[in-house]
């Protein structure tokens, strides 16, 4: 009796130190968040060249005409030094972005005296960047400070074009400019062509069986890499667009979202899994072809389990799914094996 007692006494004090842990950690979340909230955003802004002042847009195309015709029928063109402007940034048109250019006129020679953007440029990519940031600090440019890409010194010029050849969405480069007609529109994807350059592993992968393929990409709606990708900032792993990789996926496949009766484990967990999203050579997009994929978590049991050559003959039609039907999930009462 006197053991049992005890044994409820220290119970009842684990169970204290329990919840006041908890009830700490929960104190100092909410802390931290009020603290973050607190601190009022930093507005950026693009590096200034001392001593100048503003000259007005009309003076720059005065040696600059040739883009100032470029910008005409873009977005920033109707934006810019314009009675739409939003702000004095705006207001300023080229000096908007480029800095006030005053000390440029006087010498052009010195590219200290002229903010430009760029491989070429001597500022560094935070500052190039800033000049953008003035407009576009809000949405999906929410998260850049400290994303992947910004940490990386990535420009935003990196990706898109103010000036000259550039997609019909978000002004993006035009990599393969052969490949778009005189309006700029995409006849192929140019955020393939684009993310590309910089991720070839990836985009090798999308030469295999894939949701992209080849005549389809970027047209008509198709996926995109920005379909899944936040390539300015995210919470999430790999600039997931979405909160986690599997609510990402299940906006579309959303028949695989459950809650189900029967749950399975790894689709739970991941969806990357047991599936390469970008690309397979197994199908559907799977990383290793069936039963191999299922052995690696399932070892032998009421199965032979004994592994074959893919060529061999004693290796064909022994998919699991060929009897597990719902892999992803099953809502049937006498579904906890998957077979219907």
């Amino acid at each position: 009796m006197e053991s049992r007692v005890n044994h409820q006494s220290r119970a009842a004090r684990l169970h204290g130190q329990w919840t006041g842990w908890v009830a700490g950690a929960i104190f100092a979340l909410a802390t931290m968040a009020a603290v973050l909230l607190a601190i009022p955003p930093v507005e950026a802004a693009p590096p200034m060249v001392p001593g100048a002042t503003y000259v007005g847009s009309d003076t720059c195309k005065g040696c600059h005409q040739d883009m100032a015709d470029k910008m005409e029928h873009s977005l920033h063109g109707k934006l810019l030094g314009t009675k739409l402007s939003k702000n004095e940034f705006q207001a300023r048109g080229c000096e908007g972005c480029h800095g006030p250019g005053s000390k440029h006129l006087e010498d052009q020679a010195n590219p200290q005296f002229n903010l430009r953007f760029g491989k070429k440029s001597v500022w560094r990519a935070a500052d190039q960047n800033s000049a953008c940031l003035q407009c576009h600090a809000k949405g999906k440019q929410m998260l850049w400070q400290g994303s992947p890409h910004e940490s990386r010194d990535v420009t935003c010029v990196t990706c898109h074009s103010v000036h000259g050849p550039r997609s019909d969405k978000a002004q993006l480069k035009l990599v393969k400019p052969e490949q778009y007609d005189s309006r700029g529109q995409a006849l192929d994807s140019v955020e393939y062509d684009l993310c590309g350059q910089c991720h070839q592993v990836r985009a090798m992968q999308f030469n295999r069986s894939s949701h992209m393929p080849s005549p389809a990409r970027g047209e008509a709606g198709k996926i995109t890499c920005g379909s899944c990708h936040n390539p300015h900032g995210s919470i999430t792993e790999k600039l997931i667009a979405a909160d986690s990789v599997n609510q990402n996926c299940t906006s579309c496949h959303a028949d695989k979202r459950g809650p189900f009766l029967w749950e399975h484990a790894p689709v739970l967990e991941n969806c990357l899994t047991c599936h390469q999203a970008h690309g397979s050579n197994n199908a559907p997009l799977l990383r290793v072809r069936v039963p191999r994929l299922c052995e690696t978590c399932h070892s032998g049991g009421r199965h032979n389990a004994q592994t074959y050559p893919m060529t061999d003959r004693r290796a064909f039609n022994r998919s699991c799914v060929n009897c597990h039907l719902n892999i992803h999930g099953s809502n049937h009462p006498s579904g906890e094996r998957f077979l219907r």
